[in-house]
């Protein structure tokens, strides 16, 4: 893969990219090139849209930034592993935080799941939308992860594919070695699911609706209690490391 160059800012665009394409920056877009990062026209940024991989383009504009010029491609666009992370919503920032970290970790589908204790049922989706993009910008990302709309824990489980994996990080069960135990669901399976309930953990017939789907790893992250927002950096690193896109050759 080539190098990622963090030195040219980089913007996400919801347009297609051909080379000499003209593409028109929405106001806010063009106020964030020209009056925050104070770029002139004819200086270069790199552009994506999550499908046609990352081009190099130049600013234009007479008085103000108005446009850039799709000039060349850069890296060829890569598709996330089949990573959803699903979680209780979490109040404002830690929310805003733990969407930010899934995305760097690969997460390719954020999934807001309400439970017995979830701490608030009201999810602002364009606010996640908003992070996942950041995100992806800040850190060299071509593709962004989906955001589900909130589903019941119910309706979710339901509506999941049997041979998805299903990693169940549960504070109950036994503390043992987590990459062992992720080690041994190496192998067929389509797509994993990393599930994470809230601050006062899942209610017992949550437990065990959970403990009764058709592949599932009941998976303890260490001998401390974590924060939701930390147990999603810990099992997310964990799944990578040993099943996802981290192990890959």
């Amino acid at each position: 893969m080539p190098k990622v160059d963090f030195r040219s800012p980089r913007l996400f665009v919801d347009a297609p990219l051909v080379g000499g394409q003209f593409v028109a920056l929405n106001r806010d877009q063009a106020n964030y090139l020209g009056n925050v990062l104070r770029l002139q026209s004819g200086e270069t940024i790199l552009v994506f849209n999550g499908r046609d991989g990352e081009w190099r383009a130049s600013l234009a504009g007479k008085k103000r930034l108005d446009g850039f010029h799709v000039e060349a491609p850069v890296r060829l666009q890569q598709l996330l592993q089949d990573l959803t992370y699903a979680f209780a919503p979490l109040k404002h920032a830690r929310l805003d935080y733990v969407v930010q970290k899934a995305v760097e970790l690969g997460a390719s589908r954020l999934q807001p799941v309400l439970t017995r204790f979830t701490q608030t049922s009201r999810v602002n989706l364009d606010r996640m939308r908003a992070n996942v993009i950041e995100a992806a910008e800040q850190c060299g990302l071509l593709s962004l992860a989906t955001v589900e709309q909130p589903l019941a824990l119910d309706r979710w489980l339901a509506g999941r594919a049997s041979r998805r994996l299903l990693v169940f990080c549960d504070e109950d069960a036994p503390v043992a070695d987590p990459v062992l135990a992720l080690a041994g669901q190496r192998g067929e399976h389509a797509g994993i699911d990393v599930i994470i309930g809230p601050e006062g953990g899942f209610a017992d017939d949550e437990r065990s609706l959970l403990a009764r789907q058709p592949r599932v790893l009941s998976l303890a992250l260490g001998p401390r209690i974590l924060r939701a927002d930390t147990a999603a950096v810990a099992a997310l690193g964990l799944v990578q490391a040993v099943l996802g896109d981290w192990s890959a050759p």
